[in-house]
């Protein structure tokens, strides 16, 4: 088996960045990030407007994708873990700062559990730049005309979402193109060293 087969990358199939979204080894993607609507405080004809809107966007563009993501890390694991280590935990003073740590996990993701990301993606599979362009302009458009507020996601938020997919990053933070770049001063380096 070759190694770049053995890496993370080469398991999920992720091969590289492109110029409309990331290639994987089967197609390339290119996702919109969609602005979502608080559907709790519309009337139920207007749900029914907004359903109405995506059935006609998905007739449309029959290709397209939906997806739902949390837009920030799960704690469920570290919830689970502290609560099992609250329950073995015999110092008194160690199960108050579990107790804290737990509340803590469970304030935050409170918080954040209406924290999600909505994306619509297109998939190419064969087509050359000039048509995956003009595929997009198409896509676009026609989310725009269904009533969504939609924009092409960028090569720094395809990171960002793939991170917190992925369970890399807690906040989303920006990752590097190579890994460990920022801990080495390459400008700084001679010949003689």
């Amino acid at each position: 088996m070759k190694n770049n087969k053995n890496s993370v990358q080469g398991l999920i199939g992720l091969e590289r960045f492109t110029k409309y979204g990331v290639k994987t080894d089967k197609s390339e993607l290119a996702f919109f990030s969609v602005e979502p609507t608080n559907i709790s405080v519309l009337s139920a004809a207007n749900i029914d407007v907004k359903i109405h809107h995506l059935m006609m966007l998905l007739s449309t563009i029959p290709d397209l994708e939906i997806l739902a993501l949390d837009s920030c890390e799960c704690f469920d694991t570290n919830k689970v873990y502290v609560k099992k280590r609250l329950h073995t935990e015999q110092n008194e003073a160690v199960r108050k700062l579990l107790q804290a740590d737990y509340d803590f996990l469970d304030e935050i993701q409170v918080e954040m559990s209406s924290a999600r990301q909505f994306m619509f993606a297109v998939r190419f599979r064969r087509e050359k730049d000039e048509q995956i362009f003009n595929i997009i302009n198409r896509v676009d458009k026609a989310i725009s005309e269904h009533g969504f507020s939609a924009r092409r996601m960028s090569k720094s938020e395809i990171k960002r979402m793939l991170a917190l997919y992925f369970g890399t990053s807690i906040s989303g933070e920006e990752i590097p193109d190579i890994e460990g770049e920022t801990e080495f001063d390459l400008e700084g380096k001679t010949d003689e060293e």
